[in-house]
């Protein structure tokens, strides 16, 4: 199954080849509804299908666009292994789905670009994190959000303490067991060090560590994500020496992460950057509110739309479930229908797109958590 990550939505922005086609619907687990999920597949196929035709895609061309589509509309297979929602990405270059843990609304788009405005609620700003699981005999990285979890591979990330080192393991030098559980589960190693051994043990350990962090740094450069470290209690004070990440959460989870699932390590690492995302969430609420009226923030849509084109928007509230249809005319100035024409898109997903695209941060909340009563709201740099 191909997992959602922020590297997954930095993909999707990427320019592609033209059209692009994303096609969004409610999907079941178990049930008799089950047998209507690929039903409801072949009618947005068949609408895309219309609206490729009307904008004068050659029928030979629309059937090689949608063929891996319709490839998974007939594997019945495929269909006993849904989860709530279904997200389907086209282009002559591209084709991906992801199956996520949320129903959407049935939504055919086709523009320029991917349509990922559905997408932002599992990987906004207040759902993206990152985890470090470390040990002796292996370093991992994931990359989490609030529904899912995958491992990313980094280039010239040490494997293991002995690659780092090209040594022993330090056991020869730094005797431990495992004894009570420590904080979050798990148990906790305690270590015995032996004289200069036990020194010199905790130097190469912190040796390891900063090949790890150097690693990671260069793959984290652009990111605000928190990492949080997972592994032996002992090892976070001695990586806190080595880190160089700005964003690296207090505390950690405790206890060798080799004995635990990628989804124990993604719940529990959820645990302790959920207060901190939510706590981001209501500043920038309340900033956005304090500063109505200084010509500081934004929520008409027009105002607000042109703004992030511009790179001008820091942060954007954006709600789900809401579209607002239209294209760019010649001289970038927005055109607005009211119903959505053959090469429209979605307005409040350009907005989401260019703020992300420009180093803004982006929260997609439901209607009603919106920070006043319209579908957007800006935080405008200038």
């Amino acid at each position: 199954m191909t997992l959602l990550t922020r590297s997954s939505l930095n993909q999707l922005l990427e320019p592609t080849a033209w059209p692009c086609v994303s096609l969004y619907l409610p999907t079941h687990r178990l049930g008799p509804e089950i047998q209507q999920d690929p039903i409801r597949l072949k009618n947005l196929l068949r609408e895309a299908e219309r609206r490729l035709q009307s904008l004068g895609v050659r029928a030979p061309d629309v059937s090689e666009l949608l063929g891996p589509a319709w490839r998974l509309q007939a594997d019945g297979f495929f269909w006993r292994h849904q989860r709530e929602g279904l997200a389907v990405f086209l282009s002559h270059t591209t084709h991906v789905h992801y199956r996520l843990p949320q129903p959407f609304d049935e939504l055919v788009v086709v523009a320029d670009r991917f349509h990922v405005k559905p997408l932002l609620s599992f990987l906004g700003a207040d759902v993206h994190f990152y985890v470090l699981a470390l040990s002796q005999n292996q370093v991992r990285l994931l990359e989490g959000s609030r529904f899912s979890v995958g491992e990313v591979e980094i280039d010239e990330m040490p494997a293991d303490l002995r690659e780092a080192l090209g040594s022993k393991p330090l056991e020869n030098q730094l005797q431990f067991h495992t004894g009570a559980p420590g904080v979050g589960g798990g148990r906790a190693a305690m270590f015995h060090g032996h004289g200069q051994g036990g020194e010199e043990s905790k130097e190469r350990l912190l040796e390891y560590f900063r090949r790890v962090d150097s690693a990671l740094s260069r793959h984290l450069r652009d990111e605000r994500s928190p990492l949080v470290l997972a592994g032996v209690e002992y090892y976070f004070s001695i990586y806190r020496e080595a880190n160089s990440y700005p964003h690296l959460v207090e505390g950690g989870i405790a206890g060798n992460p080799e004995a635990q699932t990628i989804d124990d390590l993604h719940g529990r690492a959820l645990g302790l950057v959920s207060p901190l995302f939510e706590d981001e969430k209501r500043k920038a609420a309340s900033r956005y509110r304090e500063l109505a009226g200084t010509g500081r923030t934004s929520n008409r849509l027009e105002e607000t739309v042109s703004a992030a084109i511009e790179g001008r928007v820091e942060v954007l509230f954006v709600a789900v479930g809401v579209q607002f249809w239209g294209s760019l005319d010649d001289s970038s100035r927005i055109v607005r229908h009211e119903t959505p024409e053959p090469s429209d898109f979605d307005l409040l997903d350009l907005a989401a797109v260019r703020t992300l695209l420009q180093g803004g941060t982006v929260y997609a909340v439901r209607p009603q958590a919106m920070p006043d009563d319209n579908p957007l709201a800006a935080i405008l740099r200038y």
